[in-house]
C-alpha cells in the first residue's frame, strides 16, 4: 500500500502538522483509509459503495437524546 501517492487529509485535521487525523487514499474500486500520525501501518480498505453509504450515513443528524 506504500505505493499510493494520492493520501489526503481531513481539512478537520487541525493546526500544526495536523497528525491527530485518517488520511484516505482512492485506489481502484477502493478507498484506502490510514492513521496519519502511524504511516506505516497498514490501511483499512472499503469497497467504494460502502465508503460511500458510510460517508451518508456520517451527514445525517443525530438524534437528540
Amino acid at each position: 500500500m506504500d505505493t499510493i501517492e494520492n493520501w489526503r487529509k481531513s481539512s478537520y485535521s487541525g493546526p500544526g502538522d495536523g497528525d491527530s487525523c485518517v488520511e484516505i487514499a482512492c485506489i481502484p474500486a477502493r478507498i484506502a483509509i490510514r492513521d496519519s500520525k502511524d504511516r506505516r501501518r497498514a490501511p483499512l480498505t472499503f469497497p467504494v459503495p460502502a465508503f460511500e453509504v458510510f460517508v451518508e450515513e456520517l451527514k445525517k443528524p443525530t438524534s437528540g437524546s
